[in-house]
């Protein structure tokens, strides 16, 4: 399969694997920042149904907050990332890896706030607890070259790492070492080992 890179607007160019879904949900890095950091998060809509359009829907500021009782608690909620990873490992690009999009919120790494100013965010399709799909892991192995080839990005960190007591993604089900081992990233670049993992 042909490999995936980035234009140089931060877009994917095209490919089979890829679909663009522009979020306005998203504004200029400040003072000239890149993104050194990347951010994993999980998200699914209705909270455990995989494979719908309203991940897409509340990129974009359309979710139709009326089709199940749970999305209501999202209204007027305005967020972004800059890709999803779907179930069968599709990729959607909603913001240029060129500007900050909207997914960390209140957060922190190495003592700096505010991680949307220096990150990419990736959300994967699935829930804490619900095991990630090979598929998935294999698009993030054809999406990292492209990011770093454009990008300075020397750690990768969990959403529950940035803002811990806030969130709780990817959550126990994500695989480190796995994605470590096939991304190449060092053990320091990673994320600290759990109690249990050591």
């Amino acid at each position: 399969m042909s490999k995936l890179a980035l234009d140089r607007h931060g877009w994917l160019k095209t490919h089979p694997n890829v679909q663009h879904a522009p979020s306005p949900n998203h504004d200029a890095r400040p003072n000239g920042d890149d993104a050194v950091l990347l951010v994993m998060h999980n998200i699914s809509l209705p909270p455990g149904v995989f494979g719908g359009t309203e991940v897409i829907d509340l990129f974009q500021n359309r979710l139709d907050y009326t089709s199940h009782p749970w999305l209501e608690r999202l209204r007027g909620l305005t967020v972004s990332a800059h890709f999803l990873v779907r179930r069968d490992g599709r990729i959607v690009q909603f913001v240029s890896t060129n500007m900050r999009a909207w997914h960390a919120g209140v957060s922190s790494f190495e003592e700096r706030a505010r991680c949307n100013d220096f990150s990419i965010g990736i959300e994967m399709e699935g829930t804490d607890t619900v095991p990630y799909e090979p598929a998935q892991y294999q698009a993030l192995t054809q999406l990292l070259p492209a990011l770093r080839n454009r990008h300075p990005l020397r750690a990768v960190r969990g959403h529950e790492h940035i803002a811990p007591g806030r969130k709780t993604d990817p959550g126990p089900s994500f695989d480190w070492e796995r994605f470590g081992r096939d991304n190449q990233w060092l053990r320091r670049q990673l994320p600290p080992l759990s109690p249990s993992r050591r």
